[in-house]
């Protein structure tokens, strides 16, 4: 059976790792702690940096595919493996929109795809001319490297923004501006393709993102007509095969009060808003990465469920005395039907440290069950005030 190797060994490559068990694969992780998600369960661990080229030849050598936990990896490195007969997948021509926001923002407006207004910042002077341009309703961007509202300001004011602007310039960051849109909410595009060109779709999501963080997914994204689902859905196919994606690719979008969709940002790896398929889809986002990236034929997307609510399990303030395994046993003894996901990550304040799916009929009691379970295993504490012990 074939080895598949992920660069990274955060949850995404622990969550894949689980299903290439399942299908009889082996998942080798490059991953830079022994004690990261993946590098404790994974049979196959090289240790190393994403950024060292020694370290990534070595983690591929005798592997069927390459692909990634995050998109950190450098271009020029990947280019490099390719020139080597690495089967790097996504392959670096299509990874680099997902890598390089201001590269992805020119290459959808260049398709025609609708995306917030947007400029290059080079200086203050860029920045205050953009922000004049729109009422101070603007958003600034590290080109590079921000995730999980990281890498992202919100200046109200030229004098915020050139504050902004020089701290990050003399730190060596690429920035972009974009105008800030009035959404309704956000919703995310999850979609996988294969190298035959197969490609398959999830129902489109909502996102809920607290703190620049996304806290809670909702599949199907609720109250969506037809036409727009199906025109995020088509939006997403269209672009994974226009920008030659292998593997799974999340399309994060705002829906506009007015019903319009826009592109945020892409993910060329499995993704937090496809989280929810691990317990409410046939075939969720793990088992379909790896079918991509290997040729397989791609799985049955179907819901299992009317609805399917995901709560991030967010690391606390505060950590709380009852231990984790003692949170996991009253939350079985209240919620037996909960699926909880963790990562073997420690807590800390906001940290992703697992997740918890519940599948139901009514949208509004899931999220709540969902939201109530994330926050009693975030916090030890039930958000109604229920004693276990009574």
């Amino acid at each position: 059976m074939p080895t598949v190797t992920m660069i990274g060994g955060g949850q995404l490559a622990r969550m894949t790792h689980q299903a290439a068990i399942a299908l009889g694969q082996r998942l080798r992780v490059l991953a830079e702690n022994p004690d990261d998600p993946a590098a404790q369960v994974s049979p196959e661990v090289v240790l190393g940096s994403h950024t060292d080229l020694t370290a990534l030849r070595k983690a591929a050598i005798g592997s069927h595919a390459l692909t990634f936990d995050h998109e950190g990896v450098p271009t020029e490195h990947l280019e490099a493996l390719v020139a080597e007969g690495v089967n790097v997948l996504p392959p670096p021509h299509a990874l680099v929109f997902a890598q390089d926001k201001m590269a992805m923002r020119i290459k959808l407006s260049e398709l025609g795809l609708p995306v917030p207004a947007f400029a290059p910042v080079g200086s203050v002077a860029d920045a205050v001319r953009f922000g004049d341009e729109h009422g101070w309703r603007i958003v600034l961007k590290a080109v590079r490297g921000g995730y999980d509202g990281r890498g992202v300001w919100m200046p109200e004011s030229a004098d915020e923004a050139a504050a902004i602007v020089t701290a990050q310039l003399a730190n060596g960051a690429q920035l972009l501006a974009e105008a800030k849109v009035e959404l309704k909410r956000e919703l995310s595009a999850m979609v996988a393709r294969s190298p035959f060109g197969q490609a398959a779709t999830w129902p489109v999501v909502e996102t809920v993102q607290r703190n620049g963080q996304c806290a809670v997914v909702i599949a199907p994204a609720p109250d969506l007509d037809d036409d727009t689902a199906a025109e995020a859905e088509t939006l997403a196919l269209n672009l994974a095969k226009e920008l030659g994606v292998v593997g799974a690719m999340a399309v994060e979008l705002f829906e506009t009060h007015d019903g319009r969709l826009l592109v945020n940002e892409l993910a060329m790896r499995p993704h937090n808003s496809g989280h929810w398929g691990m317990d409410g889809a046939r075939t969720g986002q793990f088992e379909q990465h790896l079918r991509a990236v290997l040729d397989y034929p791609l799985g049955d997307t179907s819901p299992l469920a009317p609805v399917t609510v995901m709560a991030n399990i967010l690391g606390a303030a505060e950590s709380p005395a009852m231990s984790m395994d003692e949170r996991l046993h009253h939350l079985f003894a209240r919620m037996p039907d909960a699926k909880v996901h963790m990562y073997g990550k420690g807590e800390r304040p906001d940290r992703k440290i697992g997740h918890v799916n519940i599948l139901g009929d009514d949208v509004a009691a899931v999220r709540e069950r969902a939201e109530r379970a994330a926050h009693w295993m975030s916090h030890a504490v039930w958000t109604d005030g229920w004693d276990p012990h009574e």
